[in-house]
């Protein structure tokens, strides 16, 4: 982050000088934070190029509508427009066809693999140094991501009453579909400057998530499509939101050493958004 004059702080302390060198002699101490204060969390030591054009506009108001709103509002209408026997292939073609190729079809693997990028994650933190965010603000950004998932998906499941496959209630929108795309879509805007395969292979996990929850006769075709769009904004629209509050450069924190009112040393820290 490049430093802004504006925000630094020199502090000078003096004594009053004795003829003889002594404790009294002149005491001159000069601190500059420019030479304390590290780098914001979003750009880590060790990387070349931390960012991809579209990280840099995080906060871009017509980025965040073409890149987050109108795909998840297309997966979530495509949800709505397939219920019942609407479109091209729609939820009642697909619920027939499992039936008909996969009639014992059953698995538990849906419920692990769509945490599965979270492997990749922590995994990624430990042996590189590009990672977008520290630790501490990846996991609290992680949490916002899913807890604004949970605010849509539980009340809207609620509001729609609709009947899974199986009979069993709340089917729309699927929540492991949200969850899944949720951590694809936080392990692409962590770790797509690094390599554009840990996006792929996210979002393929989180794809797959949402075919084996049709595959196991817990969802319609809807519910997935609608789920995905929801992981999706829930988690460009925390990051779009964090973008604006930290003017796209994150938070940066530094202690050094200054001089009391009093003459004493001490430490002071900084805080520069």
């Amino acid at each position: 982050m490049a430093h802004n004059p504006a925000r630094s702080y020199h502090a000078t302390a003096q004594v009053k000088p004795s003829k003889k060198p002594g404790p009294d002699t002149l005491r001159s101490i000069s601190v500059d934070p420019r030479f304390f204060v590290p780098p914001g969390d979003t750009v880590l030591p060790g990387q070349k190029k931390p960012f991809t054009e579209s990280q840099r506009l995080e906060g871009d108001n017509k980025r965040y509508l073409k890149r987050a709103v109108i795909p998840a509002v297309a997966l979530i209408g495509a949800g709505i427009y397939t219920m019942g026997g609407d479109g091209i292939l729609n939820s009642d073609d697909v619920f027939n066809y499992r039936h008909r190729v996969f009639p014992k079809f059953a698995t538990n693997a849906d419920d692990f693999a769509m945490l599965a990028p979270l492997v990749g994650l922590y995994g990624f933190n430990i042996i590189s140094s590009q990672n977008r965010h520290e630790l501490g603000r990846q996991t609290l950004l992680l949490l916002s991501s899913g807890a604004l998932a949970s605010a849509i998906v539980w009340p809207t499941k609620k509001l729609t009453d609709r009947d899974r496959p199986n009979g069993k209630p709340y089917a729309f929108p699927s929540g492991h579909t949200a969850y899944a795309f949720t951590i694809a879509t936080f392990m692409d805007k962590e770790f797509r400057h690094k390599s554009p395969w840990v996006s792929v292979v996210s979002y393929g996990i989180a794809g797959g998530t949402g075919v084996l929850r049709v595959l196991n006769d817990a969802h319609w075709l809807s519910d997935v499509l609608a789920g995905a769009g929801v992981g999706i904004i829930s988690v460009n629209t925390v990051y779009w939101v964090q973008a604006k509050l930290t003017k796209g450069g994150g938070l940066n924190t530094a202690m050094y050493p200054t001089v009391l009112p009093n003459g004493q040393m001490g430490m002071a820290m900084s805080v520069t958004f």
